[in-house]
């Protein structure tokens, strides 16, 4: 896995939208079911669309796939937030979405960065799909933001914010979808070799011990090629 630079950036004001989302509006639009709405009340403070980052606020054209990227903020009353309440925000809002969580207040306050590859399905054009969720490190939420990286258009800006989070570094050429498929076969290779690791720890008998192990080294051969570059 690759160390992550920043992805805490410094938007344009003229992108600003600060406007609170009424989680009551997202249980409407996605559908949420009783377990998802009390996932949102004993995790979520609050929720603020900040940033509208669209062709008249920050002048860059529309790409296929990314007519505007969203920015909301959310405060946590918990120290993480599970990803069934991002799922479900993405799910309410038809555009792909960066999500910054934070946790305490004040100068204790931290912030994470977290957004899924999200795009227009190619079966329905009216529908959305949504890669695994990455995130970045976190961050006193008082650190220095870094400016917006240079782009064409905002399908060009959403690439380079996503790969921000993708922890897996991309490899020469590599698109921004094979390189978030590559590092979702990543992290469920790395679960494999986790269980693997567990049996082999609780074996007793020698010749199962050495058949674990041999599936534990093609394992980690698996991994090490999916990490290369």
């Amino acid at each position: 896995m690759s160390s992550q630079p920043s992805a805490l950036f410094a938007y344009p004001k003229q992108a600003e939208f600060a406007r609170p989302l009424p989680k009551n509006k997202i249980y409407e639009r996605s559908g949420a079911n009783s377990r998802l709405k009390d996932l949102f009340v004993e995790q979520v403070e609050q929720i603020v669309w900040r940033y509208k980052l669209a062709p008249e606020t920050i002048n860059l054209p529309t790409k296929p796939g990314v007519p505007e990227i969203q920015v909301f903020a959310i405060q946590l009353k918990t120290q993480d937030l599970h990803r069934d309440v991002l799922r479900c925000i993405d799910g309410a809002v038809q555009y792909p979405i960066i999500f910054e969580l934070t946790q305490g207040q004040g100068a204790e306050a931290r912030t994470q960065v977290v957004a899924a590859y999200k795009r227009p399905s190619e079966a329905d054009a009216a529908s959305w799909v949504c890669s695994d969720y990455f995130e970045s490190d976190w961050t006193p939420s008082t650190t220095e933001r870094i400016p917006l990286p240079l782009a064409l258009d905002l399908g060009g800006l959403y690439e380079q914010l996503l790969r921000r989070l993708v922890p897996v570094a991309a490899r020469p050429s590599e698109s921004l979808g094979v390189q978030v498929i590559r590092a979702e076969q990543v992290r469920a290779k790395e679960r494999e070799v986790a269980q693997a690791q567990v049996r082999l720890a609780k074996e007793k008998q020698f010749n199962r011990k050495v058949e674990i192990n041999s599936t534990l080294r093609q394992l980690k051969a698996e991994l090490k090629s999916l990490t290369s570059q």
